[in-house]
């Protein structure tokens, strides 16, 4: 309120002076020339510096003081003014622009009424500011400051990442002019604008980018090209996908460079390589497929001069993926081309790293190509025996795992080309420790499957005295080879039972049946498919019944581990070895088991569970009491994992429990899961849905606790939630009892429930979609179409386009369900209605329905034809898109019976759409002739076809042509005879006698 009235004049204060501006180096004005002083007057106590000094004081001479140390500002700056030459001139306003006073502003108001507010403590202490508020200066721009947000690009290009400066910086350079630059710095330039819409561009862009780098590849030229892309894959920075979509880029250029490359192999190859080495599988696959493509676009010569100085590299990373890229060389340009050259590398006398390289190479092909291997196997392991004997410890171990890769790769055939190198493998097992022993080992592993019965038991007794030797062994991989190669040699059909038992059983238990190795992932994989082998061999009861005890074992990896063994030992040979004692055991340890488990991951219980149960049969009815209480009470558990693991484990057992005649028992758990419907977890709601599925299914409508008629209304709310588990449970559910007990609902119920099923039209899984459509077919079976047909036909009209294609599906199943007469009327009335989305669901509709009912359609194709006649004129593409589909399934289900006239009537229709260029269009169209060519016969299409093959517009003839074409593949035998009669020349017969013959 003070800051508006103003103070009193006169009265000076200490505060009121403002720090004087130095203008000594102001360049002098004529404003100050003409100024004069002005009269010094007293201030008031409470003058306010801001604002109070009129404008002309600006240059006004303030009276000299003494300066005082808190005058200076740092951030003042000296105010020049700009020459004003004509301010004398100006008009006088004496007083115009003067202060009032106090006083003054006291006595406009009123004296009764108001208080004059003292001015806050705040406006006494402020620090005056220099010259008033200074103006706002627009600082100049440093075009070489970098912030958060990137700069727009000129020309629509999308923008650079900070770590893509190095390469695209060129682009932000606005002052240099492009017509100015070479040639080739233009053609560099270009390219880096197109490799950066594919880096960082729209997929519009990218598409655009894509096609221009293949198109003008030759013209932009291999040095151009490689020499921006590849430092880009260089980059550490770089994005998987954006990694792919350069890959891409070196794929389509080499198809179109091809011989070109050749100079530019090994920079691409040191930047490809590595993928070959990659985590990612795809990745895998990307490199593979570069090296395939470079190496049949530059030849087998110079791949192998580019890449021959790495074969020898002292750097073991670089000849690892040198070797893998001589296996991708070798693929793709032949097994025999490159076998001299591998010959060569392998028996190298310079040094032993050639030798390794030669040796990885074979063993990466056998890996690479598979069963391919055979018909060179011989050559092969001729080229990398001679590596047994080798001096260097790490040649001989990787001479043994190309061995065993060779034969992995040629199982079960090819044992004739290994017998040059038993000999030495067999000594080798003998005389070696340590890796190379595993190696040795794993490569008699893979032979001795290979051999025949006799032979096979021979060496699997043999090699057994130094696999049970090394069961006991630290080293982690020598133990996952010995399980590898135990699991292949009793896998044999020499290897004898008994001589398993008593030889390899206790052994193998006592030293691979620990806690430790269910903590290593491949440790615990390897383990258990072992063991399952040796199941196979002995019986169920030799391996269940020593391991079953440790279903109550501490450590909770190792009871996992113990019963995904039991699941697939009983899976594989069921539960008839297993006694009654061991039944007791073996169900009082899964109880446990299950009730114990702590971890995120029950698949492994509920499977073992579920196994055990099944295998057992009738024989688990005594247990199932206790089973049941136990689900009973974990079901009422805190936990919500555990709700959610008794409700699966329910679904597992359902089954068994119809085959004890337990359904007063199921009816029961039928209750409590009822019950249990107002569940907030939708893990656990879904859970509980797919265990009363599970008991309906197995008890039936009738004998269900509670009743279909209590079961349904509980059901309807739960249809609102959004969780994909308990939508596509829950529909099921419903489903099931629309199918086989709809009787029990009454029908005001199921019309409700359409109306929640729209809703489940939206679900992004298309199991849910395709269970609520089936089941909207299920109800209209049990209700009538009539009121489901109405809630269809009015979803029509929505936006979202999934939506209404599941409402055309749902509208043909139902057609299909209830017969076409029921639902056609009003289809067809429907498609009246002038709009586009109603329209087209009609059209969509009638095209599943004909799908669907196949024959059935040569009872409607008559009323249907003029509807679809209409819909083929359309303006829209959509409509004739989708009227050319229609008219595809009504040909296919019409053929052969009877309804030329109206098809020959469609074809006059769907033929003038030949020329549409949208995919999708042109599509349906080749579709509904291709369904013509069935129903009608060739012979009429050719004569389509014919009145434009030879037209003189070339774009005319391509449509055509791929016409004809389509219709030879299809129906070459049926257009001899369609073909026109033409005369015979002198060197060319075109009569076709037979023909002639025959008709």
């Amino acid at each position: 309120m003070k800051e508006v009235l103003k103070r009193k004049r006169g009265e000076t204060s200490r505060w009121d002076k403002t720090p004087e501006v130095d203008s000594d180096g102001a360049t002098p004005m004529t404003w100050d020339a003409m100024s004069t002083p002005t009269p010094k007057r007293q201030r008031s106590w409470w003058d306010d510096s801001d604002g109070a000094t009129p404008w002309d004081a600006v240059s006004t001479p303030t009276p000299n003081r003494q300066g005082s140390r808190w005058d200076d500002s740092d951030g003042a700056t000296p105010a020049v003014v700009t020459p004003v030459g004509g301010v004398g001139l100006a008009t006088p306003t004496p007083g115009a622009i003067n202060f009032l006073s106090d006083e003054q502003l006291d006595s406009m108001f009123p004296q009764e009424g108001y208080t004059i507010l003292d001015p806050p403590i705040e406006k006494l202490i402020a620090t005056p500011t220099p010259m008033g508020t200074p103006l706002y200066a627009i600082p100049e721009e440093n075009r070489g400051q970098q912030f958060d947000l990137p700069k727009e690009l000129p020309g629509g290009l999308p923008f650079i990442k900070p770590e893509d400066y190095q390469y695209f910086g060129a682009l932000l350079n606005e002052q240099e002019q492009e017509e100015k630059l070479s040639p080739d710095e233009q053609k560099g330039r270009k390219i880096m604008k197109l490799l950066l819409k594919v880096k960082n561009g729209t997929p519009a862009q990218r598409k655009t980018a894509f096609r221009q780098l293949t198109d003008k590849a030759r013209e932009f030229g291999a040095g151009q090209l490689f020499s921006q892309i590849l430092p880009l894959l260089m980059q550490p920075a770089l994005e998987d996908q954006e990694r792919h979509l350069l890959v891409k880029v070196i794929d389509r250029v080499l198809y179109q460079l091809d011989h070109l490359v050749r100079p530019f192999v090994h920079n691409i190859l040191v930047v490809i390589e590595p993928l070959l080495i990659d985590q990612d599988y795809y990745a895998r696959v990307e490199g593979r497929e570069i090296i395939s493509n470079l190496s049949k676009a530059a030849g087998l010569p110079t791949m192998i001069a580019a890449m021959r100085p790495d074969i020898d590299n002292i750097d073991e990373y670089v000849r690892n993926t040198t070797a893998r890229a001589f296996s991708v060389v070798a693929s793709a340009l032949g097994i025999p081309s490159i076998l001299p050259f591998l010959k060569a590398v392998c028996q190298s006398k310079k040094s032993w790293q050639a030798r390794h390289t030669g040796i990885k190479i074979v063993q990466q092909i056998a890996i690479l190509i598979g069963c391919a291997v055979l018909p060179h196997l011989r050559s092969f392991v001729g080229i990398v025996e001679h590596g047994l004997n080798d001096e260097n410890q790490k040649v001989r171990t990787i001479t043994a795992l190309s061995l065993a890769a060779l034969a992995e790769a040629s199982a079960p055939y090819g044992i004739e080309s290994f017998d040059s190198v038993l000999k030495p493998l067999w000594k080798g097992i003998r005389s070696h420790r340590g890796k190379v022993l595993a190696a040795f080992l794993k490569a008699i592993g893979f032979i001795i499957p290979l051999m025949d019965a006799v032979y096979a038991s021979y060496y699997t007794k043999e090699v057994m005295i130094i696999l049970i030797r090394e069961f006991q062994s630290p080293d982690e991989e020598m133990k996952k080879i010995v399980l590898k190669v135990v699991k292949q040699c009793v896998s044999t059909e020499g290897v004898e039972a008994d001589y398993i038992r008593s030889e390899i059983l206790p052994e193998f238990f006592r030293n691979f049946w620990v806690r430790r190795m269910a903590l290593d992932r491949r440790n615990y994989k390897q383990l258990v498919e072992t063991t399952a082998q040796l199941g196979n061999k002995v019986g169920v009861a030799d391996i269940v019944g020593r391991i079953m005890e440790d279903l109550k074992d501490e450590s909770e990896p190792y009871r996992e581990m113990v019963m995904e063994t039991i699941e697939k030992v009983l899976a594989e040979l069921g539960a008839s070895d297993i006694d009654d004692r061991l039944e007791e055991l073996l169900i009082d340890g899964t109880l446990y088991a299950f009730q114990e488990q702590t971890g995120a991951d029950a698949h492994v219980m509920l499977n073992g569970f579920s196994a055990v149960v099944n295998s057992l049969g009738k024989r688990v009815k005594p247990y199932l009491p206790q089973i049941c209480g136990t689900i009973k009470w974990r079901l009422n558990n805190n936990s919500a994992k555990v709700r959610q693991h008794a409700a699966d484990l329910i679904t597992r057992v359902a089954v068994v429990m119809k085959q004890c005649q337990e359904e007063q028992l199921m009816g029961h758990l039928g209750v409590v899961l009822y019950e249990h419907l107002g569940e907030e977890y939708p893990e656990v709601l879904g859970s509980l849905l797919g265990a009363l599925k599970a008991i309906v299914n197995t008890i039936g409508m009738s004998k269900m606790t509670p009743p279909i008629k209590d079961l349904l209304p509980g059901l309807t709310p739960i249809l609102k939630n959004r969780h994909e588990k308990v939508q596509e449970n829950c529909i099921d559910l419903v489903g099931r009892i629309a199918d086989r007990g709809a009787e029990f609902i009454p029908a005001r119920e199921w019309v409700r429930i359409c109306f929640e099923l729209l809703e489940m039209l939206k679900a992004h899984k298309k199991g849910i979609r395709r269970a609520t459509v089936n089941t909207f077919g299920y109800i209209a079976k049990a209700i009538g179409p009539q009121d489901v047909l109405a809630t269809l036909l009015n979803n029509l009209k929505v936006q979202e386009r999934q939506n209404r294609v599941c409402t055309t599906v749902a509208i043909a199943i139902v057609a299909e369900t209830c017969s076409p007469f029921t639902v056609l009327p009003a289809l067809m009335n429907e498609y009246r209605v002038p709009e586009l989305n109603v329209q087209n669901g009609v059209l969509k509709s009638l095209s599943f329905l004909f799908e669907y009912i196949g024959e059935m359609g040569k009872d409607y194709i008559y009323a249907v034809t003029p509807l679809l006649v209409d819909a083929l004129m359309d303006r829209d593409v959509v409509h004739r898109q989708t009227a050319a589909s229609a008219v595809k399934h009504m040909a296919l289900g019409v053929a052969g019976l009877g309804c030329e006239d109206a098809l020959v009537h469609l074809m006059n229709y769907v033929w003038p759409n030949i020329f549409e260029t949208s995919p999708h269009v042109i599509n349906a169209v080749m579709e509904a002739i291709e369904g013509m060519r069935v129903a009608l016969g060739a012979a009429v299409v050719l004569n389509y076809t014919l009145q434009g093959l030879f037209h003189p517009a070339r774009k005319v003839r391509q449509v055509y042509w791929k016409f004809y074409n389509s219709l030879y593949i299809g129906a070459q035998d049926a257009l001899v005879a369609a073909y026109p009669r033409l005369d015979d020349e002198e060197r060319n017969i075109y009569s076709r006698t037979e023909l002639s013959m025959f008709v």
